[in-house]
């Protein structure tokens, strides 16, 4: 697959495909990642791509036409059929939050261009005429969508073959709805004491059942607590069993 970003600081995208483990992903081909920088296709001495906003304010706003010629640019390199394009990502408040069954979708497709937007944001008749997706972190701002385009890759990445070191890594992540949906698990590792803490005794234990159930209990249990709507998704789903729900009037009855 493939992803092409649109950024003003194209920089900020070297150390990424560079380290850690999710550079497998790239180093092997599985994702190609290319940067276009909008102010390439900017006119005049100083490559303007931006001005003020019109009504005034604080702050400047990204200019249409830069974007515009940049991602013309873009589909004109992928030399894609109207009907097969990736769809324009844009990053902003605006998009549906990023879940974990979004990540997965896009970790089975062909890539995306992605958008990311600076200043006080992108003149609106470029996202009107040219976005297909929006696509929102959380309920706050940051200074670009930069780091936005770096979380949607990042977890693209870990999910292709051989990325990461256990392949079963993934499938027991927080959130995923091919299990239950639920957050992960406490884990430890070694030294079996450390400042007069120690490991729960199940994990030590050796018995591979009390272990899976003490991992399931936590798991319903730091749920519940922490993200009771997750519970609620999962009962609707029919992921909990008979066991899980007396469990969790167990919890509910400490809560």
């Amino acid at each position: 697959m493939r992803f092409d970003v649109i950024t003003l600081f194209p920089e900020l995208f070297a150390p990424f495909v560079e380290a850690g483990i999710t550079r497998r992903a790239y180093a092997s081909g599985q994702i190609e990642l290319k940067l276009w920088n909008p102010r390439d296709w900017a006119v005049g001495n100083y490559r303007r791509v931006d001005d003020r906003p019109f009504g005034g304010g604080p702050g400047m706003v990204m200019m249409a036409e830069p974007l515009a010629r940049c991602l013309q640019a873009v589909r004109a390199e992928r030399a894609e059929a109207p009907a097969q394009q990736v769809p324009a990502v844009l990053f902003s408040p605006v998009g549906e939050p990023l879940r974990h069954a979004g990540v997965q979708a896009w970790a089975q497709g062909r890539g995306a261009i992605l958008v990311c937007g600076r200043y006080e944001g992108i003149d609106q008749r470029f996202i009107d005429t040219c976005v297909d997706v929006q696509i929102s972190l959380g309920d706050f701002v940051l200074s670009g969508g930069e780091i936005a385009a770096l979380a949607l890759l990042d977890a693209v990445a870990r999910l292709q073959p051989g990325v990461l070191g256990d392949e079963g890594s993934h499938q027991q992540d927080s959130f995923n709805p091919a299990i239950d949906g639920l957050l992960d698990c406490p884990h430890y590792t070694r030294p079996e004491q450390w400042r007069g803490l120690g490991v729960p005794a199940e994990l030590l234990s050796g018995h591979h059942a009390q272990i899976e159930a003490w991992r399931r209990a936590q798991r319903l249990q730091l749920t519940a607590r922490a993200r009771p709507a997750l519970i609620a998704a999962a009962r609707a789903a029919g992921q909990l069993s008979g066991q899980d729900e007396q469990l969790l009037k167990n919890v509910a009855s400490k809560l």
